[in-house]
């Protein structure tokens, strides 16, 4: 098959995108020449960066044909990035305001052989929207989805864009899960959010350290004791920092609809920026409810698609639910699964011996610490040292007892479950069909108490699925009802192994 150029569009996007990226040396370069008395010659470098993304577009080519798809770039030092069709794991359309203006999108696929040795992706930038959802069907062997269709708004006889493809009647769209403005509420206790909150409060206070011990507030000039101005400062930069958080994922995530078609599950988001994930049904490995203590405390739970070729790294392929109420992850999550069990089954506890492990390493630190306050306080040191001690024994224990109850595991309906954690806890569901290989690794303090870790093993997610602190027996059984015979193989002695 021929090379195809980019669309013609993209001479307005590249040297944008160009001008951009070297904006910094522009300004560098304006205001010395403005300093210097100089003639503005030094404005014609704003062609280069033109001049650059003009060469980008006459040099990008990409083809399909013979089973691969191919992407070649680059004039001096030319890159070419080839993968197999057949490993095409997701598809995303991703489309910026300016893509958007101009009618335009990226698709870019997913996959494990999709990256070249240095780390370039396979991108498909410029592609026109009606070719690129045609071109997302054809790599998933599934019909177009139209603009209303995807955001969940079109649904069976609903009309489309001027651009979009008519859809045949046999190709029914499935909204699972639509975008809730009450969503909104969990903005701020998200990772992303509680991360960017405590920094710019961290920030906030040492900033205002630097004041003087008393401020002086409003016309009337009343004095007043700083820790006033602090909190007052301080709240005010909370109720900021909330209204970021909220907007943020309203950016984000705004427009959010999953819906199944034609044997692909597909997953539109963002307001400004638009991305379109389409998921092939036979690589989804499994999903993981994301449960972290921020979003149990408010309610609040997320998914993501454990696919075979993309790693946990890529959150942006693999989301399939954001942030939301606690009742929308696991309905979505049974219907993506075909079954129910694996979601609502209740899971087999891993003994005492696991529990005592999560009480010992959360406790043993705050113990020695208030051990150390003690005997500060003994040789006449200020009792309130024990305060803050006890406070993080009383934490470390709280953390202990969720970390307790949240372990354990299950192997029902084809699908090996697992559950730990506490400050970030994960429900991962796994298909044993997915299951490539079987890992026990156990650590000397593990083998003393009968302990292991049981990793399944998989192409998708983070590379394997974890079962911690498992008694060694029952991690035997348990791999060996999940695939029978490749454990029992190599058992001795008539005891069971891995």
């Amino acid at each position: 098959m021929e090379w195809q150029r980019l669309d013609p569009r993209m001479l307005l996007v590249l040297p944008i995108r160009e001008l951009v990226r070297f904006l910094p040396a522009l300004i560098a370069l304006l205001v010395a020449g403005t300093t210097s008395g100089g003639a503005p010659w030094q404005l014609l470098g704003v062609l280069v960066p033109v001049a650059l993304g003009v060469l980008r577009y006459l040099t990008t080519r990409y083809r399909i044909g013979a089973g691969r798809i191919e992407l070649r770039r680059g004039l001096l030092s030319r890159k070419i990035t080839s993968t197999p069709l057949d490993r095409v794991r997701t598809v995303d359309l991703t489309a910026s305001l300016t893509h958007r203006v101009l009618g335009l999108t990226t698709l870019r696929i997913g996959t494990g052989l999709a990256a070249s040795a240095d780390g370039d992706a396979l991108d498909l930038d410029g592609l026109p929207v009606q070719r690129a959802r045609a071109l997302r069907a054809e790599l998933l062997h599934a019909a177009p989805v139209t603009g209303d269709d995807a955001d969940g708004s079109g649904g069976p006889g609903g009309s489309g864009g001027p651009d979009d493809p008519p859809r045949a009647a046999s190709y029914d769209v499935q909204t699972v899960v639509a975008f809730d403005p009450r969503w909104l509420r969990f903005a701020p206790f998200t990772g992303t959010g509680l991360v960017v909150l405590a920094a710019t409060l961290g920030g906030a206070s040492q900033l205002l350290d630097s004041f003087d011990a008393w401020d002086d507030l409003g016309s009337g000039g009343v004095h007043v004791p700083s820790m006033v101005g602090i909190a007052v400062g301080l709240l005010a930069l909370l109720v900021v920092l909330l209204v970021v958080s909220v907007l943020g994922y309203l950016v984000t995530n705004g427009g959010f609809a999953l819906t199944r078609q034609a044997g692909a599950w597909h997953v539109r988001r963002g307001l400004l920026t638009t991305r379109e994930t389409s998921i092939d049904e036979e690589r989804l490995a499994g999903v993981a409810i994301g449960e972290p203590l921020a979003l149990r405390l408010t309610g609040g739970r997320h998914l993501q698609a454990i696919v075979t070729g993309v790693d946990r790294s890529e959150t942006g392929s693999s989301m399939l639910v954001p942030p939301s109420s606690a009742t929308v992850a696991p309905a979505a999550a049974r219907l993506l699964l075909g079954t129910a069990a694996p979601v609502d089954v209740a899971l087999t506890t891993h003994g005492p011996a696991a529990a005592r492990r999560r009480w010992t390493r959360a406790l043993l630190l705050p113990l020695v610490l208030l051990a150390a306050a003690v005997v500060a306080v003994v040789a006449g040191g200020p009792w309130w040292l024990l305060l803050p001690t006890l406070v993080v024994l009383a934490g470390a224990a709280v953390v202990a007892a969720d970390r307790v109850a949240g372990l354990g595991h299950a192997l029902v309906d084809g699908h090996l479950v697992s559950r730990s954690g506490s400050l970030v806890r994960r429900r991962e569901v796994l298909d044993v069909d997915h299951v490539i290989g079987w890992n026990l690794r156990a650590t000397w303090f593990q083998r003393r108490v009968g302990l292991a870790t049981l990793a399944a093993t998989t192409a998708g997610g983070g590379g394997s699925v974890g079962l911690l602190d498992v008694p060694e027996d029952a991690a035997a059984r348990l791999a060996d009802a999940a695939i029978p015979g490749l454990v029992s193989q190599f058992a001795t002695g008539g005891s069971p192994g891995v």
